[in-house]
């Protein structure tokens, strides 16, 4: 009796692997995170805390200040600089995960597109940064909600959050994927990201206090919007499409 050698059958998986489509491996990837988040809930604990204790400082050090100092203008600032810096806590943390016990080597062994990794790798991401603000964001307002009146238009700030939000989880990803197996990645990670991600911070930070502050400053909510959306389309896709690349390296 013969027996298939071992070509035959790593071409016989190959192509039944192949077989699978795109939505069905960028959906088996994506619970592959969920899952191991909420069993273990590393990165959510530790990004949710971050952000708490950014709030507190930021309690302590504008606790004395009035309304008319001019807080509601720097307000937009604050909370951004409180979700940047709390992203970067879950980025660092997001695809070293997948160095443990050799992950990383199977990705890059299965015969996907990376491009897929990606997606997965990014919505997981975007997932649990949004799930944070949910948290956090509320708290920002309580902690400063004697100092800043709301407006009408504060209702809409969820829309800067969240095309924020996606250029964030989608171009982070590729920027940890890249520093992942550097030295001083944390460090080096904030270098690249900052930068990066500048535009986008810029457009978000501009449409989120014109629309806590109301008023003349309504009339440059649009272009805000406009930037940060052209900035997540454009970078996104250009992720994407670089991630093959940096995956193979």
């Amino acid at each position: 009796m013969s027996h298939p050698n071992p070509a035959t059958k790593m071409a016989t998986a190959t192509a039944t692997a192949r077989k699978v489509s795109g939505f069905a491996q960028y959906k088996a990837l994506l619970l592959k995170d969920l899952r191991r988040e909420m069993r273990t809930k590393e990165m959510f604990v530790s990004m949710l805390v971050y952000a708490v204790l950014v709030i507190v400082v930021y309690g302590v050090a504008l606790g004395f200040t009035r309304e008319g100092d001019g807080l509601r203008e720097v307000s937009g600032g604050l909370l951004w600089a409180m979700v940047v810096f709390t992203s970067l806590l879950g980025l660092n943390r997001s695809f070293s995960q997948e160095k443990e016990n050799s992950c990383i080597e199977g990705l890059l062994l299965a015969p996907m597109d990376r491009g897929v990794v990606f997606l997965a790798k990014a919505t997981s991401n975007l997932l649990f940064l949004l799930i944070v603000e949910v948290v956090a964001v509320p708290l920002f307002w309580f902690f400063f909600s004697g100092q800043m009146p709301l407006t009408h238009s504060v209702a809409l700030v969820p829309v800067p959050l969240l095309l924020g939000s996606v250029g964030i989880a989608g171009v982070g990803t590729l920027l940890s994927t890249i520093t992942a197996n550097t030295r001083g990645k944390d460090v080096l990670l904030a270098l690249l990201f900052i930068p990066v991600v500048f535009p986008l911070l810029y457009a978000c930070v501009s449409a989120t206090t014109a629309l806590l502050v109301g008023g003349d400053m309504i009339d440059s909510l649009v272009p805000s919007l406009a930037l940060a959306c052209g900035y997540d389309v454009i970078m996104i896709l250009l992720s994407w499409l670089l991630y093959q690349f940096v995956m193979g390296e």
